[in-house]
């Protein structure tokens, strides 16, 4: 049988094992609620991925604590995850903070927040089987897959608020996994959007070029990056110029050093 993600893609498979220790490790509080919530979904065999900053910590490779999951699914199945949510006796956030329920539908207990998403927040696409289709992690023996890593970088493309912006995440996930992403796919995505993805990629490439030269010259070419070089402790500095506050993945590490 042919595996449903590349066996090929190492660094990513690298990059769950990791992740599988951290949620092992590091969400024991929050594990309970979250095993409840796959187990059932995976019982009544409704499709899903899990994104958001779950999918992050695991591309990007470091850990964070967070109080919410983000399931993702189909449109044709929200009614049957938010109805399954429901059952587990999780109450709509909504009664605590009204939310815009034409992309998401927000489950609650005490402090952790199970998210329903079956769009983008803009609309500007909805899930389609190809988001599902990330790789597949073991937590405490259960099974479940993440959000395609081409999806999560497209989809974040577009947070860019006063008060939220995806963009650090977008960038730890190229610079951890980047030479291994799909990119004819993400092209594909992007489509008319490709001048935004270009502007990530012009930044990623302004940060860390020596990374960002690992990604197919075909990609470079079309946005016009060309191959130069810089060290360590630019990268650390560059990322300061942007936030002071520690973000990006290599200088978060004891010993930094490109792989």
């Amino acid at each position: 049988m042919t595996a449903a993600y590349p066996l090929k893609k190492t660094l990513i498979e690298e990059k769950v094992d990791q992740f599988r220790a951290w949620c092992e490790d590091l969400l024991p509080d929050r594990w309970s609620l979250y095993g409840d919530v796959i187990s059932e979904a995976s019982r009544r065999e409704i499709p899903f991925a899990v994104g958001g900053g779950l999918a992050a910590m695991a591309y990007a490779g470091h850990p964070r604590d967070t109080k919410d999951i983000d399931l993702y699914v189909e449109p044709t199945h929200r009614e049957a995850m938010i109805q399954m949510v429901l059952d587990l006796c999780l109450t709509d956030h909504y009664e605590h903070a009204p939310y815009d329920r034409n992309w998401i539908f927000r489950a609650c207990h005490d402090d952790s927040i199970v998210d329903i998403m079956w769009s983008m927040a803009n609309h500007r696409a909805t899930v389609d089987s190809e988001w599902l289709k990330g790789p597949t992690i073991s937590v405490h023996g259960l099974s479940f897959r993440l959000l395609r890593p081409e999806e999560t970088l497209w989809s974040k493309l577009y947070v860019f608020q006063h008060d939220r912006c995806d963009w650090p995440d977008a960038i730890n996930l190229l610079y951890s996994i980047g030479s291994e992403l799909d990119w004819t796919h993400l092209l594909a995505r992007t489509a008319e959007d490709a001048q935004l993805l270009g502007a990530l990629l012009m930044v990623f490439h302004w940060i860390c070029p020596d990374r960002c030269n690992l990604l197919p010259p075909a990609v470079l070419n079309q946005f016009g990056l060309t191959p130069s070089q810089s060290d360590i402790m630019e990268w650390s500095h560059r990322a300061t110029l942007l936030d002071s506050r520690p973000w990006f993945t290599p200088t978060l590490d004891e010993n930094p050093r490109p792989q």
